[in-house]
């Protein structure tokens, strides 16, 4: 395990914000509790009812430990769901001042039956405040929403807002229809009503569909390659099916995509806006506005090319303002905050990548 830097004399500890930690449930039923008595038994009695046929195995593909740190498991349960570790393992030994939490796992994004896609939304949202946020003042929940029970979604937000606890939303990213279809439009106009990012993180192994546009890949190795298509995709659709210039306090956090691609995505965009811009006049503005003005970036997994010079000149393009540190905690390729770097940086760029970004894009102090 990686230990921070050491303070030297004459420096300061930097105040870290992770947006990106995945909490676990110990087992399916952790949620009960949560739960109506007639969700309880329905899922008892016949399962969830995902759009993947194997629902008795891992969500494809069947990972080692399901992606995570084999030192995240604790004694009764599965990696990821002992606060006490995540606590040792991570916010304690960074010094982490706010952590996000992002629940991927049995909440109700890809299941099938919409009133209990709705129900354990609700009960994944209240899981994360009464488990963990509340017992660890650090932390922060993400709203699940089942985007496909849109009413459902949007009620499930406006429960939430306001309260200081949650802080953004959280929707598939391998939905029935791409993010920029018309019926999810509520659910962003009742997120930017309430002032709350959007966090889009690749998930939806258990949605039925292929991760890429050609099929199902063979080997992990390609899987995890995916995301980064798959988050292209998602902005894609985002600016050009025009939902970010209906929506513009609409602010987009993509977690765990990558980001060196964002600048040739701008590009290509802005060169075929000159050709299809009478397709789409909804657009007021080049693709690439959009993309700087709407969109941040997670650090996790970022690029690192020999030359690291190559990702500072992507950052540039990007914006210093716009990239947030994630560590993935627990999974298998976690980030050290203290070792995302492998180039030199000016200590103000640090700061804002580290932590100052996302308070300004939170609304911490």
């Amino acid at each position: 395990m990686n230990r921070p830097l050491v303070e030297t004399e004459g420096t300061t500890r930097l105040r870290i914000v992770d947006c990106d930690i995945h909490p676990t449930q110990k087992s399916p039923a952790a949620l009960f509790p949560y739960m109506e008595k007639r969700w309880v038994e329905h899922l008892q009695t016949f399962g969830a009812h995902i759009r993947q046929a194997l629902v008795g195995q891992l969500s494809y593909p069947r990972m080692t430990a399901n992606g995570m740190r084999m030192d995240a498991r604790p004694a009764d349960g599965p990696p990821g769901s002992s606060l006490e570790m995540l606590r040792e393992q991570h916010l304690d030994l960074l010094d982490i001042e706010v952590g996000h939490l992002i629940a991927l796992g049995r909440g109700g994004m890809e299941e099938r039956n919409p009133d209990l896609s709705a129900a354990m939304a609700r009960a994944v949202n209240d899981w994360q405040i009464a488990e963990w946020v509340e017992p660890e003042p650090r932390l922060r929940a993400g709203i699940v929403v089942p985007q496909d029970n849109p009413e459902a979604a949007v009620a499930e937000i406006e429960r939430r807002a306001g309260d200081g606890r949650f802080a953004q939303v959280i929707m598939s990213t391998r939905p029935n229809e791409t993010l920029g279809a018309r019926k999810y439009w509520p659910i962003y106009a009742a997120a930017a009503e309430a002032g709350l990012p959007l966090c889009l993180h690749p998930a939806g192994y258990s949605s039925g569909k292929p991760s890429t546009g050609t099929g199902w890949p063979s080997f992990y190795f390609q899987e995890h390659y995916t995301f980064v298509p798959g988050s292209e995709a998602l902005v894609t659709s985002l600016i050009i099916e025009g939902v970010v210039e209906a929506f513009p306090k609409l602010k987009v956090a993509i977690i765990e995509g990558g980001f060196s691609w964002a600048p040739a995505l701008g590009w290509r965009m802005d060169k075929h806006f000159d050709t299809f811009h009478k397709e789409v006049p909804h657009l007021k503005r080049k693709p690439s506005d959009y993309m700087k003005e709407h969109f941040w970036w997670a650090t996790q997994p970022m690029e690192e090319p020999k030359n690291g010079r190559h990702i500072a000149d992507v950052i540039d393009w990007i914006g210093w303002d716009r990239i947030l540190y994630s560590s993935d905690y627990p999974h298998w390729d976690y980030d050290d905050a203290y070792r995302i770097f492998r180039f030199p940086v000016e200590p103000h760029q640090r700061e804002s990548v580290l932590g100052g970004n996302a308070r300004k894009l939170y609304g911490y102090a």
